[in-house]
């Protein structure tokens, strides 16, 4: 499965970047996953490929738990979705399902590092493997 994540919005800090890469090289042994720095909305368009399978991270949804994320990676790969595409900080959109983590706003770059690390802990859900709790 090709996760790409597109951050919307200004300059993400040097210690998220520094934890997303982390996430992005743990990640690689399950999933292809990109992070995609854009600074406008408008931007969009042009960059998510038109078979993408569309997700809007919101803060107007019921949270999920990791185990409801895990469930929903596995039924995107049992289906056949083969491109995801995670927009983050972008709100007018339109979009296949939304995603929220919390409802609380968040800095960009906290919100995207939050994304990585779930997916991640999504991944070693569904493979059985231990991560803390």
């Amino acid at each position: 499965m090709r996760f790409k994540v597109f951050a919307v919005g200004d300059k993400l800090e040097k210690f998220y970047l520094e934890a997303i890469k982390e996430y992005e090289k743990r990640l690689s042994r399950y999933c292809d996953i990109k992070l995609i720095h854009i600074k406008k909305e408008e931007q969009l368009l042009r960059k998510i490929n038109e078979n993408s399978f569309v997700i809007v991270v919101t803060t107007t949804e019921n949270p999920i738990s990791s185990e409801e994320l895990a469930n929903k990676v596995d039924n995107w790969a049992s289906t056949g979705t083969s491109n995801v595409a995670v927009i983050i900080g972008a709100r007018s959109t339109s979009y296949s399902e939304s995603l929220t983590f919390s409802q609380m706003e968040m800095d960009l770059g906290l919100e995207t590092a939050i994304l990585f690390e779930q997916v991640y802990r999504a991944y070693r859900i569904i493979n059985n493997h231990p991560y803390h709790k």
